[in-house]
């Protein structure tokens, strides 16, 4: 024992056992501490990257002894004889030793599901501000990890600004729709994304693997008759059909839709995916669907595909569902963005008088999640 933390070695030093902040007593294998060592031959110091393999470890690794001290532990491993220490705080962070409990279709601590009762919560940032002052960047942008989408007001209304916004925190997605779209009425058009018709909420893509994981639509021009935008939260429309109907929510995770696109000369996309995405450990970390462009399903058993189509349909009417929207209309200068892995978009439809004009693009979710999390761990070690 060392101060108020005990610490059990277990069976022939394959693993130890410690009391740890917050958490009470948690296991730890040997193999785990050694590969997970950071000290400065096991991991570089500028950006924490290993400098061995998982060949490098001895495969008898075990404990020798272990001491707390310091907000450290300590712990000897054999056969190399090195002792390494680790931080307390780290290994309450990320211990593993728990109890996996969870109900499939479960979500992350930084994603809070929401209808249309979100009301003034929206994420919306001002454009100068996120631009010039990274805390109102990463208030924006946490925001926007939260509740999957969120607008920016004050921008400026000139052709390709939206570029700006992407490079508040990562790059652009090219695709064959260009570096990004216009979004206007055409004649003929090649995607009724291009006419005035209303279009059921939908994710964008679900044809391409992997899909673009954000979309960002700017506006230039709006004065016609309607046009006003709607998201719907596509993870709070699977937790009701969850509710609802576990068996057709286990289908549609289950097993694999598929979508196509072949709307433009050499262009012939396809994609085979669950339209609910659900991590190996139950974890529902994204949705897919779009009508227009959903293909014949062809991977469901015959004895089960009448209770899939059920739950498709229930779940195109849960996000049909009025409850579900949250509407608003863009001003020219305003944007939005959203998580297409998990926020639905849609239009209501316009008439032919005025104009409306928005620009989108795509871009990359692991940018912004990069961004934000960059300035987070700065504020961390700022204080």
């Amino acid at each position: 024992m060392a101060g108020n933390t005990q610490i059990e070695i277990l069976g022939e030093g394959e693993a130890l056992a410690l009391d740890l902040p917050g958490k009470g007593r948690r296991r730890f294998h040997a193999i785990w501490l050694r590969d997970n060592a950071w000290d400065e031959t096991t991991r570089a110091p500028g950006n924490g990257q290993r400098l061995i393999t998982l060949g490098d470890i001895p495969a008898g690794t075990s404990i020798a002894s272990a001491r707390a001290e310091g907000g450290q532990l300590h712990v000897t491993f054999q056969p190399e004889g090195r002792t390494i220490p680790y931080d307390l705080h780290w290994l309450a962070d990320h211990s593993y030793d728990s109890e996996a409990n969870r109900v499939a279709g479960w979500t992350g601590p930084d994603i809070e599901t929401w209808d249309a009762t979100l009301g003034a919560a929206i994420p919306i940032g001002d454009f100068s501000a996120v631009s010039q002052d990274q805390q109102a960047l990463a208030a924006w942008l946490a925001g926007v990890r939260r509740y999957g989408f969120g607008k920016l007001v004050g921008g400026p209304v000139e052709s390709g600004a939206l570029f700006k916004v992407a490079s508040l925190f990562g790059y652009v997605r090219e695709t064959n729709y260009g570096r990004h779209f216009e979004v206007r009425t055409e004649v003929n058009p090649s995607n009724l994304a291009y006419t005035g018709l209303g279009l059921q909420a939908h994710t964008d893509n679900p044809y391409r693997d992997p899909v673009p994981t954000l979309q960002i639509l700017y506006c230039l021009e709006n004065s016609a008759e309607g046009g006003e935008n709607m998201v719907v939260d596509g993870f709070r429309a699977c937790e009701r059909l969850r509710a609802e109907n576990p068996r057709g929510f286990d289908l549609l995770a289950g097993h694999c839709a598929r979508f196509e696109y072949a709307g433009s000369a050499g262009v012939c996309l396809r994609s085979r995916r669950p339209m609910i995405e659900l991590a190996p450990d139950g974890e529902l970390v994204g949705i897919r669907f779009n009508n227009r462009s959903a293909a014949a399903i062809t991977e469901v058993p015959y004895d089960d595909m009448a209770d899939y189509y059920a739950a498709y349909r229930r779940l195109g009417e849960l996000i049909d569902d009025t409850s579900m929207e949250v509407t608003f209309k863009l001003s020219p200068g305003e944007s939005f963005i959203v998580d297409n892995t998990r926020v639905l978009h849609a239009r209501k439809g316009y008439s032919g008088a005025g104009s409306r004009w928005l620009q989108g693009c795509y871009a990359d979710k692991d940018g912004l999640l990069s961004t934000l999390a960059a300035i987070e761990r700065q504020d961390r070690e700022a204080a």
